[in-house]
């Protein structure tokens, strides 16, 4: 249950301000989708719209909004929904991250984290979605997790909270809207060179030091392109794939986690151990 094609689609994306998100609404726009792009990011989000006005994509409404504010989303959705009627294909690409111990999170950092990357997309869905099956033409619904929500990785406690907890409700609305033609992709990126790897929050580590800076450069090793993901991204809408990787990594990890599970334990503990030491060195 896919979309074939988004040429004249209406296709709504949040994040659209960099990354994963302006990757995936470029590639989207030179499909032929119509698009309705979202970010908190302002100035971000006026780039890409530039950029893709430049490119030929129509771009047929866009606002900055922080998706944690149900109030925000709603008031677009509206605005959207009666100008340009309900939408075709949703795409959840926006979030944030923030990784830490327990003793060094703090409660903001929990709430932020969760609002941004589990509620937000429950606003979106809750805004958008009841539109899309009143109009009864199906379409697909795109919810970005992460590997953080396959698997026990080192001091993302709170990230993974928000990642498992969409990854969740992915699970269930892949069934609940399967009925209405709404086909549902849980995307689970490994590494991928975005914005985020520069301003990475590690709580209790400082964001200047060697430590860190060693661990973006491991990281951006063996990282995906934002192009890269979003290509990924858009094979899962038009295939009607409920699981999307974006690298063969994330896929083995997720096997081992679900298949063998002494060999991701043991895995996992030494990502842990390695993980402290790196941050400590």
């Amino acid at each position: 249950m896919g979309v074939s094609s988004l040429r004249g689609k209406r296709c709504f994306l949040t994040g659209a301000a960099s990354g994963i998100g302006r990757a995936t609404a470029v590639l989207a726009g030179r499909e032929g989708a119509r698009l309705f792009v979202t970010d908190r990011d302002a100035e971000g989000l006026a780039e890409t719209v530039a950029l893709l006005r430049e490119r030929g994509a129509d771009v047929a409404a866009h606002r900055a909004l922080d998706v944690s504010s149900y109030d925000a989303v709603a008031a677009f959705a509206r605005d959207v929904h009666a100008e340009h009627g309900s939408m075709d294909v949703v795409m959840n690409i926006a979030g944030i991250s923030v990784w830490g111990t327990v003793e060094t999170l703090t409660h903001d950092q929990w709430r932020r984290v969760v609002d941004v990357n589990l509620m937000g997309p429950i606003h979106v869905i809750e805004c958008l979605v009841p539109a899309m099956i009143e109009a009864g033409r199906g379409g697909h619904l795109v919810n970005v997790s992460s590997a953080a929500g396959l698997f026990g990785l080192p001091w993302h406690a709170a990230y993974s909270a928000s990642k498992f907890g969409l990854r969740g409700v992915s699970e269930v609305l892949r069934f609940d809207l399967e009925r209405h033609g709404i086909g549902v992709s849980l995307v689970c990126p490994g590494a991928v060179r975005t914005g985020l790897v520069e301003t990475l929050e590690i709580a209790g580590v400082d964001a200047k030091s060697r430590a860190v800076a060693r661990l973006r450069r491991r990281f951006v090793a063996h990282a995906k392109t934002p192009e890269q993901a979003a290509e990924a991204i858009l094979r899962g809408v038009r295939e009607g794939r409920y699981m999307v990787y974006t690298s063969l990594d994330v896929r083995l990890g997720h096997w081992l986690a679900s298949r063998a599970p002494l060999p991701y334990e043991l895995a996992m503990r030494a990502l842990n151990r390695g993980f402290v030491a790196a941050t400590r060195g």
